[in-house]
């Protein structure tokens, strides 16, 4: 075992991710996890049955047949699920009678990266409980792996055709009666990544004219320069074929950033208040809120206070997103990022093709473009920088960086806000600085974060 398999946390805040087919993702570790979480979660209710779904990431073959030798060791049947989007895998295993799921995604990552997502029979992620013990086990079977067989293919499971089929029906089931894209002009962007089968296939049976780019995974070229965390070239498209609407996802496909028609991106926030003002103008939700992180602009809160909806305010990641809209009872939530998640309807899982669906059902009904519904969200100036770290301290432990944070947040006041955190998959920490002069709070995060390179300097 090397160091960091000793001693570094095996789950983040979203499953494991690193490095492909190195530490606990190599070919041997991966196995073991299998072990262990089939021990560990094989005596749920449902089928000793478990479905396993990927990317488009080269290094998910390998990562397929170690996973699924290690359930079979378990006592589990594995069945593959093939190219298919996190949320899709999340559904089909809380839909099927299976013991759980897993998902071999790195989702916004570069392609040398890749992880492991593992969903309980209901489709919902683990406790904290359950990722312990099946941590604990798995440091023990790591122990006491066999080396990897010559064919790292051995064992990978036979693909079931008839499930990508239900996901895709499960999404054409949120479309509203009679919906009829004919006539709307799509440019669909999917990240080369989980959605490239799926995504487009559900807009075209829907009528729409749909170009689609970045829908050949080739094992290297999820999310290079393409997906919702490069919108660019998606903008470019929608200038071109004078689109109505263009839709990115990300590498996993639970995330979606959308361009409107004058091609200007509409992220989460736009999202959000786009679907929720629709929904207060009709009278849809009993409970006029919807689940917000930390990270959502300010701008939010006003475009939907003028129509009476409010902002629950959670941590970031989705995990937050869905404990909120679980305890508060709403309907809808999401991050700035894109992640949008639909509350019962949906299982609370976030998906980002059923995302582009909603929003495009807007469009439709009300037969305005998007850059006017999107038009009521404008967004106060937001700057966000990234800063490698080699370890993840407190922040206010660092004396130099809390003095700074202070100083600025008092300086902003009521007009803007100053927020510190580090990410939940990558070894960095973010700063992010809102604030009414774009110049003056660039300046600020660039100060912190030079304090913080100082400190922490990878």
């Amino acid at each position: 075992m090397t160091h960091a398999m000793t001693d570094a946390p095996i789950f983040g805040t979203d499953g494991i991710r690193g490095r492909a087919l190195e530490g606990w993702l190599s070919v041997t570790a991966v196995e073991a996890l299998g072990r262990a979480a089939g021990a560990v979660l094989g005596r749920a209710a449902g089928a000793p049955r478990v479905l396993i779904g990927h990317d488009g990431r080269r290094s998910a073959a390998p990562l397929e047949a170690a996973l699924a030798r290690g359930f079979a060791a378990a006592g589990l049947t594995p069945i593959g699920v093939g190219l298919v989007p996190t949320p899709g895998l999340a559904w089909l295993t809380g839909a099927r009678d299976v013991r759980l799921g897993a998902m071999i995604s790195a989702s916004h990552n570069p392609a040398h990266d890749n992880g492991i997502k593992l969903f309980g029979h209901d489709g919902g992620k683990l406790s904290d409980e359950q990722q312990a013990a099946i941590e604990d086990l798995l440091r023990r079977e790591v122990q006491h792996a066999r080396p990897a067989p010559a064919d790292l293919l051995a064992g990978r499971p036979e693909r079931d055709a008839s499930l990508e089929e239900a996901y895709l029906g499960h999404l054409l089931g949120f479309a509203s009666v009679g919906l009829d894209l004919a006539g709307v002009r799509i440019v669909l962007d999917c990240a080369n990544g989980a959605g490239s089968r799926v995504a487009p296939r559900l807009f075209e049976r829907l009528g729409a004219a749909v170009h689609v780019i970045a829908a050949e995974p080739d094992g290297d070229n999820i999310n290079a320069g393409c997906g919702s965390t490069h919108p660019e070239r998606l903008q470019a498209a929608v200038r071109e074929r004078g689109a109505h609407i263009g839709i990115a996802l990300d590498g996993d496909g639970d995330r979606c950033i959308l361009v409107d028609d004058r091609a200007a991106i509409v992220d989460g926030d736009g999202i959000m208040t786009v679907i929720a003002r629709d929904a207060a103008a009709r009278g849809l939700w009993p409970d006029r809120r919807i689940v917000a992180t930390v990270m959502s602009n300010c701008g939010l809160r006003r475009a939907l206070r003028d129509v009476g909806v409010d902002i629950v305010e959670v941590a970031v990641g989705d995990r937050a997103v869905v404990e909120g809209l679980r305890r508060e009872g709403l309907f809808l939530g999401g991050e700035q990022s894109g992640h949008i998640v639909f509350g019962p309807d949906n299982g609370f899982i976030g998906d980002g093709t059923l995302t582009g669906l909603e929003v495009l059902e807007v469009v439709v009904r009300t037969g305005q473009p998007l850059s006017a519904l999107a038009g009521a969200f404008q967004a106060m100036p937001q700057v966000l920088v990234n800063v490698p770290v080699a370890r993840k301290p407190p922040l206010a432990s660092l004396p130099a960086v809390a003095a700074l944070e202070a100083r600025f947040a008092a300086e902003l006041g009521g007009d803007g806000r100053v927020l510190l955190r580090y990410s939940g998959t990558e070894p960095k920490a973010r700063v992010m600085i809102e604030g009414p002069s774009e110049g003056h709070i660039r300046a600020m995060a660039d100060e912190l974060a030079a304090a913080i390179r100082t400190e922490l300097s990878a």
